[in-house]
């Protein structure tokens, strides 16, 4: 049978020596070659920038309008229902704590940085812009909303939509490589794996450190602004390391808690500030200017994502928003995409896709139509010179356009904690996603280990120190943004090979539909096997609440003749079948596995799940608090039914429903062009 990772699985977590070495000498030779020679690789690095951006500006409009369609088909498709991860998973978070995450996580320091920059920068400076000021300014939104809205987010949500699938559905490790499996196979744990993991740990790291580093410069500003910190290279030391001791902390306390905690922090300090803005403002015109802007993105949106002014082409404005946004938003796929997935275990696809496609985007319209809007009244009104000054020095454009408010000094603290949090969400998440790239883990759904996001969060702390002590923080814009090419590519690789799977998915629905089997036996919906039972007897297994004892009894003296009666049957026709049976986390299982070599892997299992008894049972005699049902597992989770009471003959009879529906999909899918085969999970106690 198949394990997790198709060579071994692991006992323990370790680490991927392959990956981590090579993300490590290349983050040290990238870095060496900024900070030693700061011009060249600037030099160097631009031109390349220029050439993509003349070459292939036209690829990345068009892509990312496509992996855009290419989720929301899915989301609507029948493959909605399916879940990232077993059929009886659910979701580790409530809605409120699963948005704070991909707020915190998605967008970052950048709604700070370009809340006010951009819609000025394009109210004065965006190409064709109309002459009237209404309209100019109208424009601006709408350009500002295309480099935040849905295009981004639906590249987040394909990579995090495939890593989740294949990890937590298929239990492969949760990396970029495991997305790659329906197309390359068992190839994924050689050179194709290390080599695209290693491109997302780079991209990743530099992408932090970027950011990080943007986000310093703006908090810099801030403390001279509040309190007279001079602007300088010992206060960003001070700044960086102070931030990654705390991201290092809150790493370490996982995500259920540090991450979790502070993200539901950010939002609501975030809510507060918007609601400030709202109503110490101009409220009315606030309110009628975000619906007029979200009317001409959604009017406009067709238009927008595929201008590529091709007659008169602003190349510079070009490479400053729109394609490095596209370009940045999927370097940052493998980053964010990994930490969506992490947090989002046990939704179904549908539900996955309308929260990251929704949540966030509802909170950037909100966010930058109130500060872009009012920002732009503003200029419009008199303070042209704020206008200037904002486009001229981002940083300062929060600070600034505060002091025209009440209270400017708690509104402006409230930024500067906004921004560490920030800073902190984003470095913590960093830390954890990069040990997870670069560790092998026994389990999908746990974490690597402390040490690993310790290491982590220093080496993106030494990276941006370096980098912003060297000068060389716009080099590395740049480079995180040429990454984005190649990984436009591994994204149709994605896209691909997710598609095949989930047709996978669909076979094996087809295959329980088309399959009479079960309808004979009456394994479900209530024909013959229950009928075989009298009523006296399906009323007493109905009224059972079995203990431990019980149900470990039945396992050995029921299921376990069942199963071997299967077997020997199997085993005479020439079939390869297996029976195990253990106990692990002290639940008991007991698994008939059916080897079909190069087609898909049979697997039955049974496992002892414990439950809480009900009030009404607990008066009867020999009662006890918890209660055990024996429960059927194939390998896309539980199947939701109770053995427990069932006849030796009844069980024989539903382990053959189940081959017989798999018999069924098997033919399916050897019938359809290009069939695969997903690996087989190996026992594991169902989480």
């Amino acid at each position: 049978m198949t394990t997790q990772s198709n060579e071994e699985a692991p006992s323990r977590d370790r680490l991927n020596g392959p990956v981590f070495y090579s993300s490590v000498v290349g983050i040290v030779a990238f870095s060496l070659w900024v900070m030693l020679a700061t011009d060249q690789a600037n030099s160097i690095i631009n031109a390349i920038l220029g050439w993509i951006s003349n070459t292939f500006g036209w690829y990345y409009f068009l892509t990312v309008v496509i992996y855009l369609a290419f989720v929301i088909y899915l989301g609507f498709s029948r493959y909605g229902k399916i879940r990232l991860g077993p059929e009886h998973s659910r979701p580790d978070f409530n809605i409120f704590s699963w948005a704070a995450m991909l707020f915190s996580a998605g967008i970052g320091i950048g709604v700070i940085f370009f809340a006010l920059a951009e819609p000025l920068t394009q109210f004065y400076n965006a190409p064709n812009a109309p002459d009237d000021q209404v309209a100019a300014a109208r424009h601006a939104m709408e350009l500002t909303f295309l480099h935040w809205g849905v295009s981004g987010w639906g590249i987040y949500t394909l990579v995090g939509m495939s890593l989740a699938f294949f990890s937590y559905r298929h239990n492969l490790p949760l990396t970029i490589r495991s997305a790659l499996y329906p197309i390359f196979g068992d190839k994924i744990y050689g050179i194709i794996g290390h080599v695209v993991d290693t491109a997302a740990v780079l991209g990743t790291v530099f992408g932090i450190a970027a950011s990080l580093g943007i986000g310093v410069i703006q908090l810099n500003f801030g403390l001279d602004y509040m309190f007279g910190i001079p602007k300088g290279t010992w206060t960003q030391v001070v700044l960086v390391l102070g931030i990654v001791l705390f991201a290092t902390i809150s790493a370490v306390t996982g995500v259920e808690r540090g991450i979790r905690r502070l993200s539901e922090f950010n939002i609501l300090l975030a809510v507060l500030l918007l609601l400030f803005v709202l109503f110490a403002g101009k409220t009315i015109f606030l309110l009628n200017a975000l619906v007029m802007n979200v009317g001409d993105y959604l009017s406009n949106f067709i238009s927008l994502s595929f201008n590529t002014y091709a007659f008169d082409r602003p190349t510079e404005w070009l490479n400053g928003w729109t394609l490095f946004f596209w370009a940045w938003w999927i370097a940052w796929g493998p980053f964010v995409g990994l930490f969506l997935a992490r947090i989002s275990r046990g939704r179904t696809i549908r539900t996955f896709v309308l929260g990251t496609m929704t949540l966030p985007i509802i909170f950037m319209f909100l966010w930058m139509s109130l500060l872009g809007n009012s920002a732009i009244d503003m200029a419009m009104n008199g303070a042209s010179e704020f206008g200037e000054q904002v486009m001229n020095n981002p940083p300062a454009g929060i600070y600034l356009f505060l002091e025209s408010y009440p209270m400017p000094i708690v509104s402006t603290a409230a930024v500067s904690i906004l921004a560490i949090v920030f800073f902190i969400t984003s470095g913590d998440s960093g830390a954890l996603v990069l040990s997870n790239f670069t560790s092998k883990l026994k389990n999908v759904s746990s974490d690597a280990p402390i040490w690993m996001r310790i290491l982590w969060s220093a080496v993106i702390g030494i990276l941006t120190l370096s980098l912003l002590l060297a000068g060389g923080l716009t080099t590395l814009q740049s480079a995180v943004v040429i990454t984005g090419l190649p990984f436009s590519i591994v994204l149709f690789f994605m896209m691909a090979g997710l598609l095949k799977a989930l047709k996978l998915e669909a076979f094996k629905e087809d295959s329980r539909r088309l399959s009479l089997a079960g309808q004979l036996s009456g394994r479900s919906g209530g024909g013959s096997e229950r009928d075989a039972r009298n009523w006296q007897q399906r009323l007493k297994r109905a009224m059972s609440f079995p203990g431990k004892k019980q149900t470990r009894r039945f396992m050995d003296d029921t299921c376990k003749p069942a199963m071997e009666a299967v077997r020997d049957s199997l085993q005479e026709q020439g079939v390869s079948a297996e029976i195990h049976q253990g106990v692990q986390n002290g639940d008991d299982y007991m698994s008939l596995n059916v080897d079909f070599e190069d087609e898909q892997n049979f697997t039955y299992q049974i496992w002892s799940q414990s439950f809480s008894t009900p009030g009404f049972a607990m008066h009867a005699p020999q009662a006890d608090s918890r209660y055990y049902r024996l429960e059927v597992y194939l390998l896309e989770g539980s199947q939701g039914y109770d053995l427990m009471g069932y006849t030796r003959d009844q069980v024989i009879s539903d382990i053959l429903d189940q081959y017989e529906l798999h018999m069924q999909f098997l033919h399916l899918n050897r019938i359809e062009p290009g069939n695969i085969n997903m690996p087989d999970s190996p026992e594991q106690p169902p989480a």
